[in-house]
């Protein structure tokens, strides 16, 4: 991936994501004049509309730049309320071909998003969802390393060695296991630097959701944003606690999307 960024490294405005990175992700709702207030009001965001081929969408913009997507869901589409990332890629077809052959499963396209890009929905063998993007127009989230920008993707899932031989197979990912009696995870990285993990947390896995992947949103202070965050709806399912990675703490919003709050060191 290729960015230009500041003196300290961040924030960065992205020119073009590797294949493999995820560069966008997307959320689709019930209720999309309500969720609009609820993240505009928990994260600064701004929205315009974006391409309308799957029904109404719009794009998330932080000081005028793209961050993330929602869409609403048709009203007989009872569907997991979820965000989805999207992983880059330089050909959408053959992508998902692979993903196929792979033991995953297409569910939407490839298809084409008018002049934004192509783009498709999959699932793991393990059921977890994930798209695809092929960037034309639009080549994703613009910038990174400020507030109410994605910094981490993670899949949650059972056990990580099987399911990271599919990513690393059909996304060309390098993964490399932490080393660990007690805790599963695998670091997925893209021309050596870390882009997502994937961790295996077993018969913890929520019984509702099933295998998943979860984005973490940065914040300034993880303890002020989930503050507002209950304040606005949203639910607390796990507390902040200090982590590798800075506070932490996993939430949802008001329709149930699951998503985590981090304030980096």
């Amino acid at each position: 991936m290729t960015e230009a960024r500041g003196s300290d490294g961040r924030p960065g405005e992205h020119a073009r994501y590797a294949p493999g990175t995820p560069c966008w992700v997307s959320l689709m709702v019930h209720g999309m004049a309500a969720t609009q207030e609820f993240y505009a009001a928990l994260f600064g965001w701004e929205f315009r509309p974006g391409p309308q081929q799957l029904g109404p969408y719009v794009r998330a913009l932080l000081d005028g730049r793209e961050v993330a997507g929602i869409g609403q869901l048709p009203p007989d589409r009872h569907l997991p309320i979820a965000w989805t990332p999207y992983l880059a890629s330089d050909d959408a077809h053959r992508t998902a071909e692979t993903a196929r052959l792979c033991g995953g499963t297409i569910g939407v396209g490839p298809l084409d998003a008018g002049e934004a890009g192509r783009m498709a929905i999959g699932s793991d063998p393990t059921g977890a969802v994930f798209g695809i993007w092929q960037a034309a127009r639009h080549r994703g989230t613009a910038v990174s390393g400020m507030p109410g920008t994605p910094v981490w993707n993670e899949l949650v899932t059972f056990e990580s060695a099987t399911v990271a031989k599919f990513y690393e197979t059909v996304f060309g990912y390098e993964g490399e296991p932490v080393v660990s009696a007690d805790f599963d995870y695998v670091t997925l990285s893209v021309e050596g630097r870390a882009v997502a993990g994937i961790h295996g947390v077993g018969h913890a896995l929520p019984r509702d959701r099933g295998p998943h992947w979860l984005t973490y949103f940065e914040v300034a202070d993880t303890d002020e944003a989930l503050l507002r965050l209950t304040e606005l709806g949203g639910h607390v399912v796990k507390p902040a606690e200090d982590g590798e990675r800075g506070r932490v703490a996993t939430v949802t919003d008001p329709e149930g999307a699951r998503f985590c709050l981090l304030q980096r060191p």
